[in-house]
């Protein structure tokens, strides 16, 4: 018999053994990732394993979200729910991008100089790295890592820069063509959005290449090569989480899923994406120009 729910009632789903799915699979990502991290050749094993364990639990939840929208389970409370949702969890995401831009901001502004003999570090300075220049770039006391270079902003962080500016245009512009009931346009135009994307993950991945291979710009680099992999790095693992919603989305679009006045899930990826478009600027400005 098909499953009927009234449209005026706010609906809570069924007991769900996805979450204790999802705990499993976290538990063992991150026990495999610690145990490889020291040396257990196992480790990678078991935390690849958790990972796919992880893969099949957002498939299914998100498969049973989905199917229980098409269904009209969900009326407007619980699409305001989803909304709530939606911006708790890209405020988390900027506290959590917050934090890295902090620990550069401090190393560059505190640290750095103060160990360099600015201001009450005179002392310290010349007690124990009296031959420490504290300009940045730098690769702290000691030069751990090594002699290295950085990356022209002017070059790739800029084409980048672009790309990702152009991917928020074609994403406003699908929106509007969702709104207008055109489905081509809006096919098309995330598509784009999607093709704009995996772009900027190609020239990211070539500019690691020519870090590592050319600049020696590696993790190792000091305190300016952690900050820099912890900054761009994090944010294009959240471009891959993108592009790859982005393109669920699409399929979801191409299945006739969203109408004009009904397609929350569209205008979460939506948020998600101009959300990552911003903190590149923020990267792109502190991180390659200043």
């Amino acid at each position: 018999m098909a499953q009927t729910h009234d449209a005026n009632i706010y609906y809570v789903p069924h007991h769900s053994h996805w979450p204790l799915v999802g705990s499993v699979g976290l538990f063992a990502t991150m026990i495999g990732a610690a145990t490889w991290i020291n040396g257990a050749a196992a480790g990678l094993w078991v935390m690849f394993g958790g990972i796919a364990v992880l893969l099949y639990m957002l498939f299914g939840w998100f498969g049973n979200v989905i199917a229980e929208s098409i269904k009209g389970f969900y009326n407007r409370q619980v699409d305001v729910s989803f909304r709530m949702g939606m911006i708790w969890f890209i405020f988390s995401e900027v506290m959590f991008f917050a934090v890295f831009f902090g620990a550069l901001w401090y190393a560059r502004t505190l640290s750095v100089p103060w160990l360099g003999g600015e201001g009450d570090g005179a002392a310290t300075h010349a007690l124990l790295w009296s031959g420490f220049d504290g300009a940045w770039p730098t690769n702290g006391p000691g030069n751990v890592g090594g002699e290295f270079q950085t990356i022209p902003a002017w070059g790739i962080p800029l084409l980048n820069t672009l790309l990702l500016l152009s991917s928020g245009v074609t994403i406003t512009i699908a929106h509007h063509a969702l709104r207008a009931g055109k489905r081509g346009s809006l096919l098309f135009w995330l598509g784009a959005t999607v093709v704009l994307g995996a772009v900027f993950l190609y020239y990211q991945a070539y500019e690691y290449m020519h870090a590592y291979g050319d600049l020696n710009l590696t993790l190792g680099s000091g305190i300016y090569g952690s900050t820099f992999f912890m900054l761009t790095g994090f944010h294009g693992m959240h471009v891959t989480l993108g592009a790859i919603m982005l393109t669920v989305i699409w399929f979801r679009c191409a299945k006739g899923h969203f109408s004009k006045d009904n397609h929350f899930a569209f205008e979460a990826v939506a948020w998600y994406w101009h959300f990552v478009d911003v903190v590149w600027l923020g990267l792109f400005m502190f991180v390659y120009v200043v």
